[in-house]
């Protein structure tokens, strides 16, 4: 990650985050949003998993498809063979071979690799006219209805399941682009977490949300444990409202959470920061305007990745030669240092607090001090004294 240093504003807080930053623990979600959570000791997974067959081939591996595929049809052809060559067993077709005046049931069919030959040609319809079906044999023509339905059936399925795992919207998720690293900073008196999202192509994803939780575990009072408890964080754009999920990405756009009295990281201070074990999942979703398909991207961030005292760097350049915008997609990860309190949300909402009730009880007794009537030339001097004192402060 590249990041800006300004002399003077690094404090050993921030350098001890950005050192801290550059450590690796394990994690609920990778971040290209890979699942690190695996499923043990299930009853009957295999079984489950066959009877919804066709999801468990769309999540296959393309070298385990095309396996698959090959095995399935292999196998067709193998067993239709099989009861080709049964047939011509039965009716000692391989026994009347030179004989001009024998009525075989499939002619040039002798042994086993002429029918699995005779197999494939038939479920694939290749016809190359050399070995056919004669129709004195009724079981052999039964069986060739047969193949020539299933071969249609399997040839159904492994189109359909190629075309869906191609237009499948996963791999637009390779598009859409997430800063490695979070950011606490102060705005307008309030401390927001901040990260930044972007999408490389021009054809955009419409109708995109982007949601987030914070994932920890929780100790009650009595003292259980309870793991990997989820904490929704509100999140907001630069000019949303609160709580709008909605995301326009023909831009980068930075999104972010205020640390509110409702925040999981109301009590997290610089110094804490560094020592929290928790996890934050951001989830965005939308529609591929290419496909109509609905597509989820996820990535997540550690404490270790989150560099408290820093702000986003700026992408956006406007070009009056062109009148158009210029991203710069070298600075999408940097960040820039800033010098801001390394207190809590609470401690740094009490301190606003108390900077504004003293003030407040100031001002009253200055304004109390000026509308007193003096009644003696001491108190007219003091009376003017502390008019001209609150003229000054104002």
């Amino acid at each position: 990650m590249d990041s800006v240093d300004i002399p003077g504003i690094i404090t050993p807080v921030a350098r001890r985050g950005r050192a801290f930053a550059e450590r690796h623990t394990a994690r609920l979600v990778s971040k290209v949003g890979e699942s690190n959570i695996s499923n043990q000791n299930i009853t009957g997974k295999k079984g489950k998993f066959v009877m919804d067959l066709f999801t468990t081939l769309l999540d296959l591996r393309w070298r385990w498809c095309i396996l698959v595929f090959a095995l399935a049809f292999f196998l067709s052809w193998l067993g239709f063979a099989v009861i080709y060559y049964v047939i011509l067993i039965v009716h000692e077709d391989h026994l009347h071979i030179d004989n001009p005046d024998w009525k075989p049931c499939h002619t040039n069919v002798y042994d086993f690799t002429t029918a699995f030959l005779f197999s494939i040609e038939t479920q694939h319809t290749i016809g190359y006219g050399f070995r056919s079906m004669e129709p004195t044999c009724p079981p052999a023509v039964i069986v060739l209805c047969a193949q020539s339905c299933i071969g249609v059936f399997f040839q159904c399925i492994v189109t359909g399941l190629i075309f869906a795992k191609l237009s499948r919207p996963k791999r637009r998720a390779e598009t859409i682009m997430f800063s490695e690293r979070a950011v606490i900073i102060q705005r307008d008196g309030s401390l927001h977490l901040l990260f930044r999202v972007g999408d490389m192509r021009k054809t955009h994803i419409i109708g995109t949300s982007i949601r987030a939780v914070l994932v920890k575990n929780r100790l009650t009072k009595e003292g259980e444990m309870i793991p990997l408890c989820q904490y929704p964080l509100l999140l907001q754009t630069e000019s949303s409202i609160p709580g709008d999920s909605f995301v326009f990405l023909a831009w980068p756009v930075t999104v972010g959470h205020h640390i509110s009295d409702q925040s999981p990281l109301w009590d997290v201070s610089a110094e804490q920061l560094l020592a929290e074990r928790f996890e934050i999942v951001v989830i965005l979703e939308g529609t591929v305007e290419s496909t109509g398909m609905v597509t989820q991207v996820r990535t997540s961030y550690l404490p270790s990745e989150i560099l408290w005292g820093h702000r986003l760097a700026p992408l956006l350049t406007y070009k009056k030669d062109t009148g158009g915008y210029k991203i710069d997609h070298q600075q999408f990860h940097a960040t820039i240092p800033v010098n801001m309190a390394e207190c809590s949300a609470r401690e740094l909402s009490e301190r606003e607090g108390w900077k504004q009730k003293n003030l407040t009880l100031i001002e009253s007794g200055v304004v109390a001090h000026v509308n007193k009537k003096p009644n003696s030339a001491a108190d007219k001097e003091e009376h003017e004294r502390a008019g001209e004192e609150h003229c000054q402060r104002s």
